[in-house]
C-alpha cells in the first residue's frame, strides 16, 4: 500500500467529518463543546450531563400529581430554563462546525433535537411534554467523555451479532408465532367464552403471557383440560426463552474469535504472530509482510 492510498488519520476522525475550525473562537468553542481532552470539556461535558439528569427529574416529578398541582408554576420555569439553555448549546454546536448540517443529521444531533423540540411542540399540541425523557439518550456522551472505548467496542461487538443473526432470530419468532396461534386457537376452543376466552385473539393473548412465563391472571383456564394445555405452555415457555440469547452468544463469540484469532501468519521481521492474511504490513513493527504467504 502506497502513502497515497493510505488513509489520512484526520479522514477518520470525526471531528473531521464535522469540520474541525482550523482558528479564532469557533475553534475555541469546538474545542470546549467537543473535545474533552482539556479540563474546560471535560467541566463542560460533565455539566451538560448534570444539566440533563436534573431535567429528566423535572420532567419526572411534573408527573406526579401531588407534586405538579403544588409545584407547577415551579416545575414550568425550570423546563423553560433547561430548554433554552440545552437551545442555546445546539445552537453553539451548529454554529462552531463547519459542517452544521452534517452535525444536524448526526446521531447526537438528532437527539439533541429531540431534546429540546417536545417543550417548543407542547405550545401547540399539549401533553407532548411527556417526550422530554427522550433526553435522557444524551447520557450516551458519557462513553466519549469517560473514555470508556471498551463499553463502546462492546456494543459494535453486540450490533454486529443482532445484524448476523437476525435471520435465526425472525425464524425463531416465526415458529412462536405459530405456537402461540396454535395453542391459543385450541384454549378457545376448549374454554370458550365461558372461562374469558371470548375470542380467538384474546386466546392468543393469554398465549403469549403463558409462553412468555409472564401470566397476568385475567384471563386463566378452568378445565382440568385448560389447564394441562396451559402448562405445556408454561413449559415450552421456559425452554424457549433462552434460544435468542444462545443465538447472539455464538454470533458474538464467532465474530470475537474471529477478529482476534485471525491467523497465525507471523512476521518475518519482528517474528508477531496473528497478522491478518490479507495484510500487507505488520500490524506490530511496520514492516513489510512477506506477500508470498498469501
Amino acid at each position: 500500500m502506497t502513502e497515497k492510498n493510505q488513509p489520512s488519520p484526520a479522514a477518520s476522525d470525526p471531528r473531521t467529518r464535522l469540520g474541525k475550525p482550523d482558528r479564532g473562537w469557533r475553534r475555541t468553542m469546538y474545542a470546549v463543546i467537543f473535545e474533552s481532552d482539556t479540563r474546560a470539556g471535560r467541566m463542560f461535558d460533565l455539566v451538560l450531563i448534570g444539566a440533563i439528569l436534573l431535567s429528566v427529574l423535572v420532567v419526572m416529578l411534573d408527573s406526579v400529581q401531588a407534586i405538579s398541582s403544588r409545584h407547577s408554576k415551579t416545575l414550568n420555569v425550570l423546563e423553560w430554563l433547561f430548554t433554552i439553555a440545552f437551545s442555546v448549546e445546539y445552537l453553539a454546536r451548529l454554529a462552531c462546525v463547519r459542517n452544521p448540517m452534517r452535525y444536524a443529521f448526526s446521531f447526537f444531533g438528532i437527539i439533541d433535537m429531540l431534546s429540546i423540540l417536545p417543550t417548543y411542540l407542547a405550545l401547540l399540541v399539549p401533553g407532548t411534554e411527556v417526550l422530554l425523557d427522550i433526553r435522557i439518550l444524551r447520557l450516551l456522551r458519557v462513553f466519549r467523555i469517560l473514555r470508556l472505548t471498551e463499553y463502546v467496542e462492546e456494543y459494535g461487538l453486540l450490533g454486529q451479532a443482532l445484524l448476523a443473526s437476525r435471520r435465526k432470530i425472525l425464524i425463531f419468532l416465526s415458529v412462536v408465532m405459530m405456537i402461540v396461534l396454535i395453542m391459543g386457537t385450541i384454549m378457545y376452543i376448549v374454554e370458550g367464552p365461558a372461562s374469558g376466552f371470548t375470542s380467538i385473539p384474546t386466546a392468543i393473548y393469554w398465549s403469549i403471557t403463558a409462553v412468555t412465563t409472564v401470566g397476568f391472571g385475567d384471563v386463566v383456564p378452568k378445565t382440568d383440560l385448560g389447564r394441562a394445555i396451559a402448562s405445556v405452555m408454561m413449559l415450552i415457555g421456559w425452554g424457549i426463552l433462552a434460544v435468542p440469547t444462545g443465538i447472539i452468544s455464538s454470533e458474538m463469540t464467532a465474530q470475537r474469535f474471529g477478529r482476534v484469532l485471525t491467523s497465525t501468519r507471523r512476521c518475518q521481521h519482528c517474528l508477531s504472530e496473528g497478522q491478518e492474511t490479507s495484510a500487507r504490513f505488520c500490524k506490530d513493527c511496520g514492516a513489510a509482510m512477506d506477500t508470498a504467504e498469501t
